[in-house]
């Protein structure tokens, strides 16, 4: 059972809810996925749009690999070089999310990632049955 919580008491999220409440279940825990396909290439050179895109896409296989789906996503951590890229995140996010019932979340922005040409990099949390 999970419930999305987003209280009056705190400013009105966008695209994300302020509290996540999980009840047992299995933890899943993603690590950071860049926009590197399955042979190690970079997808979407500077491109940030094809870059967010293709992480998450590696988010999904990583949860399908764990028996999970998008929507047994809890959290989803950001790290992004340029805090203004924000709007075309939130865009590719809401194609994978369940925007009515959005996973908590953090955004970052970060001088650099383990490479000069990664431009996002997320990490996720989910809790399946």
């Amino acid at each position: 059972m999970r419930r999305f919580l987003s209280p009056e008491t705190l400013p009105a999220p966008f695209g994300y809810s302020h509290v996540v409440e999980v009840r047992p279940g299995r933890v899943i825990y993603v690590s950071g996925q860049v926009p590197l396909d399955r042979d190690g290439r970079l997808v979407g050179d500077d491109d940030f749009e094809a870059q967010a895109r293709q992480v998450f896409e590696n988010l999904q296989a990583a949860l399908e690999a764990a028996g999970a789906s998008w929507a047994d996503v809890v959290k989803l951590n950001y790290f992004l070089v340029d805090v203004t890229k924000v709007a075309a995140v939130r865009s590719v996010r809401d194609e994978y999310v369940d925007t009515a019932h959005p996973p908590a979340s953090t955004l970052v922005e970060v001088s650099r990632l383990f490479r000069d040409d990664v431009l996002i990099e997320i990490d996720a949390v989910a809790v399946a049955e």
